[in-house]
């Protein structure tokens, strides 16, 4: 028997239960003093063994988790992980102590950027207990935590998951700086995931904080630019269509905008001019590595989007093209052209027909939106004066008779 189970026998031999308590807890602070990874493992195995009360085994081992956080990493960790091990199958008389077990090797794994392994840690607490009651707020504060860090492990997936929690608890905890973290998460996550319209108006709704103090936190002039970036970029990215061109004009009046690299991009996509080679490469360098990633036709989400942009710009060039023409504009091949036109035709962002005899793709003019509002307003107006000129006849006539 090793000098530690020796101890921890004596120990449990006494017969006062107030006894055995403090000097469990004086074994505990002379074992964490000088720290090594076999006693405190050979602690914790004592604690959740027959031979101790489960009211005295949970005050020392919640004293014993409070506690382990304080060791060197290397220790703290595989300390935890045996405890956390050991706790599992009595998961439901210790979930205090686990809870914070986790919570703290969490932030040892985060500090040491180790993402993927913190989000885990953090995932295995339990905030729908039965057993205690868990506050909102705290729910909300942790899967917002554990989706910022799937976020930086580049897992959207998981992200989104967590995030989706949150949803449903953000209106129990008014919390400035969670409202923050969620929004900020949510957008990263529409972006990973490629529903880039919705993440541009994500982002561009954070670029408008620009100044505000949240929970003593300021938005600063970088946050809020890297955020008004972001949405010029993810707008820029999006499938074209009348939702996007309102982001764009959005984007394009915004006097910010103006000040930024991307911005000679975003004014060419706005004003619907044809986008070079040149100028695409330099955007494409720069986007993140999800935004360059490849689509099961082996084109990229910006080569899908500039094809896209440039089919437009040149409906509004030409009252028809031939295929062949087409292609050559777009950088593709005629049949891939044609297919491009005929999915924009199809789903009703781009107006026009294909004359496959002919090979010949036809536009047709779309009025925009707010000139059919103005028509319409002025068809309303032109019938309300009717009506009133109408009633000032009827009227002077019968005054006429009545004379």
């Amino acid at each position: 028997m090793s000098d530690i189970e020796a101890q921890l026998a004596a120990i449990a031999e006494k017969p006062d239960q107030k006894q055995k308590l403090e000097l469990y807890r004086q074994l505990l602070a002379a074992l964490l003093a000088a720290p090594a990874v076999e006693t405190c493992n050979a602690f914790v195995d004592h604690m959740l063994s027959d031979e101790v009360q489960l009211v005295i085994s949970r005050q020392v081992l919640q004293a014993f988790a409070l506690e382990v956080g304080k060791l060197p990493a290397d220790i703290h960790k595989s300390v935890a992980r045996h405890a956390l091990e050991r706790l599992a199958p009595r998961q439901v008389s210790f979930e205090e102590q686990a809870t914070v077990l986790r919570e703290n090797l969490a932030a040892v794994l985060e500090g040491e950027e180790e993402w993927a392994q913190a989000a885990q840690t953090l995932a295995g607490i339990d905030l729908d207990s039965g057993v205690r009651n868990v506050d909102p707020a705290y729910r909300l504060r942790q899967n917002v935590r554990i989706a910022m860090l799937y976020l930086e492990d580049d897992d959207p997936v998981s992200a989104e998951a967590f995030i989706k929690k949150a949803s449903s608890l953000m209106g129990a905890a008014k919390d400035e700086v969670l409202e923050l973290q969620y929004k900020t998460c949510y957008a990263r996550i529409m972006d990973s995931k490629r529903r880039f319209l919705e993440a541009a108006s994500r982002y561009y709704e954070l670029s408008s904080l620009s100044g505000r103090t949240i929970g003593g936190l300021t938005m600063g002039e970088d946050e809020v630019e890297l955020a008004l970036r972001s949405a010029i970029i993810c707008t820029a990215l999006a499938a074209a269509g009348p939702q996007r061109s309102r982001m764009l004009a959005t984007l394009y009046k915004d006097e910010r905008s103006s000040r930024l690299d991307v911005f000679p991009f975003l004014e060419k996509v706005y004003l619907e001019r044809i986008l070079r080679r040149d100028e695409v490469e330099a955007f494409s360098a720069t986007l993140k590595p999800h935004q360059r990633a490849l689509l099961p036709d082996n084109s990229t989400v910006l080569e899908r989007a500039v094809m896209q942009h440039n089919l437009l710009a040149a409906s509004k060039l030409y009252n028809n093209i031939y295929v062949e023409e087409l292609g050559a504009l777009l950088g593709v091949t005629p049949e891939r052209a044609e297919q491009v036109a005929a999915d924009m035709l199809q789903e009703g962002r781009l107006q026009g027909s294909i004359d496959q005899v002919a090979s010949l793709i036809h536009f047709a003019d779309s009025e925009e939106p707010l000139v059919q509002w103005d028509a319409q307003i002025k068809a309303l107006c032109g019938r309300v004066n009717d009506i009133v000129e109408a009633f000032t006849e009827h009227a002077e006539a019968a005054g006429g008779r009545a004379g």
